[in-house]
């Protein structure tokens, strides 16, 4: 039974000096394919090295809204010259934050160390820059992995008015409206379940994923964050920050976790995620 983590992040600080183990243990798991993020810059280069030592990973690059401020003034030119030096590699995580601006400074740096010390980009400036890397994407024919954070009614106007990648595109840990799957769904979107909604308090957003037509979706981790439930954790990872963070290898018990949701079996969830997989990432290179 493969297993396909259509979002993490592996390059991340948190996991350095651990990724081959931590992607050892993942495909021990049944981990078969996983797709690496980049939120910034410096995360590529770490990102590209990753897709070119380890066994299935796929690269993926972009700006998160998160760390436009904080963007180089040639980050566009450098971003289409990555893409198009990796043909695989798909672009994100890129997107829209309404939540960001509103946070206060102590709590933004309670999910990203140093988002604090710098002034959220707006809106505009967001969405300015989502438009743009989506459509890079259309243009070089790549997935993307979208963000959105209390704008879904925003993303969804900016997608109808946007040109987007004919393969489709990966809402990430969607977290809107059953209401709006329909049209998200028509306009390309594919949805991710991560293990986070396993938490009892995320009812909502099970209910929500009782509804998505199984031919859209996609099955992710976002390690190293949002973790599961103690309860359905089988692989915590410690890191030498002294914390406790999200595994990759936890994405079985993401499986096993959503498959009584959509009352299925594990391996016809499965069997339907690696088809989805496939046509939004495209198949494994040389299989």
């Amino acid at each position: 039974m493969h297993l396909h983590d259509a979002h993490n992040h592996l390059m991340d600080a948190r996991f350095s000096g651990a990724t081959e183990r931590l992607v050892s243990e993942a495909r021990e798991a049944g981990v078969h394919r996983m797709v690496v993020n980049s939120t910034r810059e410096s995360d590529w280069p770490e990102v590209s090295r990753l897709a070119a030592t380890l066994p299935g990973i796929l690269p993926s690059y972009g700006i998160h809204p998160w760390y436009l401020a904080s963007a180089s003034d040639h980050w566009k030119e450098a971003l289409r010259a990555r893409l198009v030096a990796e043909p695989d590699a798909a672009v994100g995580e890129i997107g829209i934050d309404r939540w960001i601006l509103e946070a206060p400074a102590e709590v933004r740096d309670q999910h990203s160390p140093g988002l604090a010390s710098s002034i959220p980009a707006s809106l505009e400036q967001q969405a300015a820059a989502f438009v743009w890397q989506l459509g890079l994407a259309a243009e070089l024919g790549r997935p993307a992995s979208l963000h959105c954070l209390q704008a879904w009614g925003f993303l969804l106007e900016l997608l109808r008015a946007s040109p987007r990648p004919k393969a489709g595109f990966l809402l990430h840990s969607y977290g809107g409206p059953r209401e709006m799957i329909p049209a998200l769904a028509g306009l390309g979107a594919f949805f991710g379940f991560p293990g986070y909604f396993l938490h009892e308090r995320k009812e909502r957003q099970r209910e929500v994923f009782r509804h998505v037509p199984i031919d859209r979706l996609l099955v992710e981790t976002d390690a190293p964050d949002q973790p599961l439930p103690e309860a359905s954790l089988t692989h915590p990872f410690h890191g030498t920050d002294g914390h406790s963070w999200n595994h990759p290898a936890n994405l079985r018990a993401v499986y096993q976790g959503l498959a009584p949701i959509r009352e299925v079996s594990v391996e016809s969830l499965a069997a339907s995620v690696e088809s989805n997989f496939r046509r939004l990432f495209g198949p494994k290179p040389n299989a």
